[in-house]
């Protein structure tokens, strides 16, 4: 297997059967050198040659080649040194002792160097994977894209294993895993993917291993939350799946998983900032816009006021023309008094005035205020006796108080009432305001805080869809929320907000 060789060069160097011949004429050469020197060495140092030989066998060609240099040894050693020579006759009996210690020396030898060689490679084997992990966590922190991950991904389990990788990853409602566009070649069980994505562990199956599948799901569990699977097919149907590779692939999955955590807060990280210009932009503008437009329409509403004022009186029609004119311009006005409030408090440059005080005081103000708007509309108050004091804005918190009635007087028809009711809800106040008209419609009930939001219903009637914004704004400016939903019992809808109870003061009964 190319992936064996890449990793084990020493011993697939030579064949098996050029180890075999080079053994043979490694214990000839030494049976060679060794015979002139009978004369001057003893039997025992011959001996020594010869395991020096299996030594250097053991070490350069492996364990079964030093094997065979063992017995190899033993017989050159038997017929060309021990005498009677040329034969495997033994004059003395102690030679075979002598044989049998130089072989048991010589296995003991081999095994030895062998297995030091063993480790040596896999230490080298080790080095090289953990270099490649390396090199693979450097390009993987600066991958840019989805496409350049899977790339590297695949390159990796190439090369270092000569499988084949396919980067699967959910859809944008996660629910189901998806195969990206640049891995080809590989099949994949998704049953085994959606087990490995939702319980975040490692899947095998060698049964679709046998069918040419890819048979390891590896799941790209990120600090946040699994990113994907990560699929392997391996060409070898009888590649060992060790702890040593798991390990390797787990590593491999766990920088993929934190590459694509990455990319996914960048492009979150980008998008926020889009939006934050743009809403500082429109924000900029619509303050400018609003705040030109302001001193104009005062003199609007002055003038068409004035016009009901002047001696002799105007015609009747003309007196109609300035009435509208003056309504029209009221409605412009407020509009633009909207505009330059929500500017203001998007941009926070709207100081709090904070103070204890009752809500019923502020609702009558709201009620007050509004006046001609709840001609035709009963309002219903009913707050609970024991209602603790509040610490808010009341100019702010009455604008909010006429945003609601305004827009319920809008939508409800004429004679139903309008209903404000406040209730305890732990470190909470929740106050509702209802009405007996359209409703909102089902699903759109957070998108009407937005700015310039309108139901596709309300579409005829006058408005500008900031109401709901400011008050959202308002509220939340005082750390409440704010949430509208349709009544259940009859139609109509219900906004409640929430403001937060605090730490009212203790009012003290006057003695009498």
């Amino acid at each position: 297997m190319a992936y064996e060789s890449q990793l084990k060069e020493g011993s697939q160097r030579w064949s098996p059967l050029q180890g075999v011949i080079l053994t043979v004429l490694a214990c000839a050469a030494t049976t060679v050198l060794a015979t002139p020197l009978l004369g001057y060495l003893d039997l025992a140092n011959i001996v020594m040659l010869f395991l020096l030989t299996v030594l250097l066998v053991a070490v350069k060609l492996g364990r079964n080649q030093a094997v065979l240099a063992s017995v190899l040894s033993v017989l050159l050693f038997d017929v060309f040194f021990v005498p009677p020579r040329f034969s495997l006759e033994v004059a003395n009996i102690q030679y075979l002792v002598t044989f049998a210690v130089m072989l048991a020396t010589g296995l003991l030898t081999a095994h030895l160097a062998a297995g030091l060689r063993e480790k040596a490679q896999d230490a080298e084997r080790r080095e090289r994977r953990t270099e490649a992990l390396y090199q693979v966590a450097r390009q993987l922190a600066g991958a840019l894209a989805v496409e350049q991950i899977d790339e590297l991904a695949r390159a990796f389990v190439t090369t270092q294993l000569n499988a084949h990788a396919a980067l699967l990853l959910p859809d944008e409602l996660r629910r189901d895993l998806l195969q990206t566009a640049g891995t080809p070649g590989v099949s994949i069980e998704i049953h085994l993917a959606r087990m490995a994505y939702q319980t975040g562990e490692t899947v095998r199956s060698e049964a679709v291993r046998s069918q040419g599948d890819a048979s390891l799901y590896l799941p790209l569990n990120a600090s946040m939350r699994t990113r994907g699977v990560l699929a392997l097919r391996f060409d070898d149907p009888y590649f060992d799946i060790n702890s040593e590779t798991l390990s390797l692939l787990e590593a491999m999955a766990s920088l993929i998983a934190v590459a694509l955590e990455r990319l996914h807060y960048e492009t979150v990280a980008k998008s926020s900032e889009v939006k934050m210009l743009t809403e500082r932009l429109r924000s900029s503008i619509l303050s400018a816009l609003s705040h030109d437009l302001r001193t104009p329409l005062t003199a609007m509403v002055g003038l068409a006021d004035s016009l009901s004022l002047i001696k002799p009186p105007l015609p009747t029609v003309a007196l109609d023309t300035a009435q509208a004119l003056h309504e029209q311009a009221g409605r412009l006005a407020g509009l633009v008094g909207n505009l330059l409030d929500m500017a203001r408090l998007n941009a926070g440059t709207v100081t709090l005035r904070k103070e204890w005080q009752p809500l019923e005081e502020v609702i009558g103000a709201s009620i007050k205020l509004l006046g001609a708007a709840l001609a035709r509309h009963p309002v219903k108050v009913g707050l609970p006796p024991d209602l603790p004091l509040l610490e808010f804005d009341a100019v702010l918190i009455e604008r909010v108080f006429c945003n609601l009635l305004e827009n319920s007087a809008k939508f409800a028809p004429a004679d139903t009432p309008i209903a404000i009711s406040a209730t305890r809800q732990g470190d909470w106040v929740a106050i509702t305001v209802c009405d007996s008209g359209i409703g909102f419609p089902p699903g759109c009930t957070d998108a009407l805080f937005d700015m310039f939001a309108r139901a596709p219903q309300r579409s005829g009637t006058p408005g500008t869809g900031l109401g709901l914004a400011i008050c959202k704004a308002i509220v939340e400016a005082h750390h409440g929320n704010i949430h509208a939903e349709n009544r259940a019992d009859i139609a109509g809808g219900c906004v409640t907000f929430r403001l937060p109870v605090g730490y009212p003061p203790i009012i003290e009964e006057e003695k009498p």
